[in-house]
């Protein structure tokens, strides 16, 4: 199975290569920072078609969501892409990973402010591996180990329009 995963690539990167090491579900290539400016230097029409091309043969769009990604305009425009291309949708928190040594804040619903699926988006399930201890901190190595043994599961579980 393979997934486009949209999320908000500088703040976020780290954490999703932490997603993509756990091997379960295979992702599109991530560009490095030098890549990425490269096709933004490119302009808005580059952008997306190198969204467009990557998400072509994927099975399923996942919106790993951290604390600012339903802000994000790419982030839209891919849940808007993805959408219009009748792929499954679904969102994963990804607050609660370690980035760097630290945790983030939980993040918005990205689906609320997407034109055209309304009425849909609380359709649209998130999923959350967030683990806490005992003191209700966030667990990050417990929240990995969840969403590990979840991931696969989860993405098979994506919304689309019919």
């Amino acid at each position: 199975m393979a997934v486009f995963y949209s999320f908000h690539y500088e703040r976020d990167v780290h954490r999703v290569q932490l997603i993509r090491n756990i091997g379960s579900v295979e992702g599109q290539k991530l560009l490095n920072a030098q890549e990425w400016e490269a096709v933004r230097q490119r302009g808005t029409k580059a952008i997306q078609n190198w969204i467009d091309e990557q998400m072509k043969r994927k099975s399923a769009v996942v919106v790993l969501i951290g604390a600012q990604t339903a802000s994000r305009p790419w982030v839209q425009y891919e849940i808007q892409r993805a959408w219009y291309l009748g792929k499954p949708l679904l969102g994963i928190r990804i607050h609660g990973l370690s980035s760097m040594g630290s945790i983030d804040a939980e993040g918005a619903n990205p689906f609320c402010s997407i034109d055209g699926i309304e009425g849909y988006n609380s359709k649209i399930p998130i999923f959350d591996p967030t683990q806490r201890d005992f003191r209700g901190k966030i667990d990050s190595k417990a929240t990995y180990g969840e969403l590990s043994a979840n991931l696969k599961f989860w993405v098979g579980q994506g919304y689309f329009r019919k």
